[in-house]
């Protein structure tokens, strides 16, 4: 089954000084930098997913500016795909389902940010599409939510998006998980 790593959203905004920091969002880019490092040892094809805001009364991801910008730690090469999108689904509204059915891939290893927003309505919408996947837990993170004038802590709201997709939509490692499993399969078919 052909592989796809999608990264999704590691863009500056979410990084301290950013127009909306993330909960270790400097920890979760450098898991996702050894992902994409081990995809491309392994010729793994790599897609980008950068959301750049539309709404106007949007506050981050603004077109032009610094914040829409892919964290340095995370650049795609000449060679790796970049889609956009205006939505928390990559697939809303993009070409990202014609890419991956153009390049027979089946199953997506996803990375980025928001657990609760992007990766979560990304992950959904593959599974429907027909896609399996693998979120890779500890190179993805988000923010603290806001109910009924209750915080809930980013870690937690983390683990409970993270619980409530697998094992149906997603399977869900650790980037020690993942890259053990990647090296054992490299191991086997050498």
């Amino acid at each position: 089954m052909k592989t796809a790593l999608v990264l999704i959203d590691i863009q500056n905004d979410y990084f301290p000084n950013g127009r909306m920091p993330l909960e270790k969002s400097n920890e979760t880019c450098q898991k996702a930098q050894e992902i994409l490092q081990a995809c491309r040892s392994n010729d793994i094809p790599t897609i980008h997913i950068k959301h750049v805001s539309t709404r106007p009364d949007a506050l981050h991801f603004l077109p032009c500016t610094k914040g829409v910008e892919f964290h340095p730690d995370v650049q795609p090469t000449k060679t790796e795909t970049v889609i956009k999108k205006h939505y928390p689904n990559s697939f809303k509204d993009t070409n990202l389902l014609n890419h991956l059915i153009k390049h027979k891939i089946k199953h997506l290893v996803i990375v980025g940010m928001m657990t609760h927003m992007c990766i979560d309505a990304t992950v959904r919408a593959a599974y429907d599409l027909g896609f399996s996947c693998t979120v890779i837990h500890d190179a993805c993170t988000t923010k603290n939510l806001e109910f009924n004038s209750m915080v809930i802590p980013a870690q937690t709201v983390h683990n409970a998006f993270l619980a409530a997709i697998q094992p149906l939509y997603a399977r869900v490692l650790s980037v020690k998980e993942y890259l053990h499993l990647t090296t054992a399969k490299t191991a086997v078919e050498a």
